[in-house]
């Protein structure tokens, strides 16, 4: 069992809550096939580099039957967190649907002018990375009072490169942040090379006229572990931390009992 108070994973850390929790961002596409496998190698990746890492999975909606973010905002947090069972080996990814769960903390945001990551921190406190993992129209709201810059993997051909221009023109209006852009290379030809370094000038050359300013953009190659890894490390460096410091507690109701759900990849 996983569980949000004390995972395996919180041996690294001494079994002691993080009073920072790191933040990395990825915008999902229509054509969520490439983007899902990219994003479960880099989880993947980030566990391999020690990270215990927890996706809030927002394009999955949270049911009776399928719990997530949004019946655990509804109850308090304990000290030693809800607990939150995976119903999988401890090896694998927590995985929670998020959808409405953003929703209610962008909508509180909004009404007390607070940060909206703010309120994640006493529910996930003792895990390393939180991943985000919502469309660009969500994560924009999210991402307002952090340093976070988030991942956009690009589709293939004309369409991919108009879905990410719309992704990051989407988060740009929300927040002002850029985004990093990784397109997926499946061969290593040559010509899909080409192809691929074609589309990413095409896009740049979009977000330089219109969104006033450049874009970091990168290939990686999916069959390639270090380019995996390489992926990973340098999302987290554009990661943004949720201070304990800037989160106040919620107020404990101890009617009520702590839910468990099962989701894991």
């Amino acid at each position: 069992m996983l569980d949000i108070g004390f995972h395996q994973a919180s041996g690294l850390h001494s079994y002691t809550p993080q009073s920072e929790l790191r933040v990395v961002a990825v915008a999902s596409q229509d054509n969520a096939g490439s983007g899902l496998e990219t994003l479960w190698q880099i989880c993947a990746s980030l566990q391999r580099l020690g990270y215990p890492v927890v996706v809030l999975d927002g394009t999955a909606q949270e049911t009776d039957d399928s719990p997530g973010l949004l019946h655990l905002l509804l109850q308090a947090p304990w000290n030693e967190g809800v607990n939150l069972n995976m119903g999988a080996m401890a090896s694998s990814l927590a995985v929670i649907p998020s959808a409405k769960g953003f929703l209610r903390i962008i909508r509180a945001a909004s009404r007390d002018e607070t940060a909206p990551l703010h309120a994640l921190l006493p529910y996930f406190r003792t895990y390393g990375i939180i991943v985000l993992h919502a469309p660009a129209a969500t994560l924009g709201p999210l991402l307002t009072h952090t340093a976070t810059i988030p991942l956009v993997v690009m589709g293939e051909g004309s369409a991919g490169v108009l879905s990410t221009y719309k992704s990051l023109k989407q988060i740009a209006v929300d927040t002002g942040l850029p985004c990093m852009v990784a397109a997926l290379l499946r061969s290593g030809t040559v010509a899909e090379r080409r192809k691929t370094q074609h589309a990413l000038l095409t896009l740049q050359d979009c977000a330089e006229r219109h969104l006033g300013g450049p874009v970091r953009t990168t290939t990686i190659a999916t069959q390639n572990a270090q380019d995996v890894q390489r992926l990973a490390l340098q999302l987290l460096e554009n990661a943004g931390t949720i201070s304990e410091s800037l989160t106040a507690l919620p107020p404990c109701n101890m009617t009520e009992a702590p839910a468990h759900f099962a989701r894991s990849h």
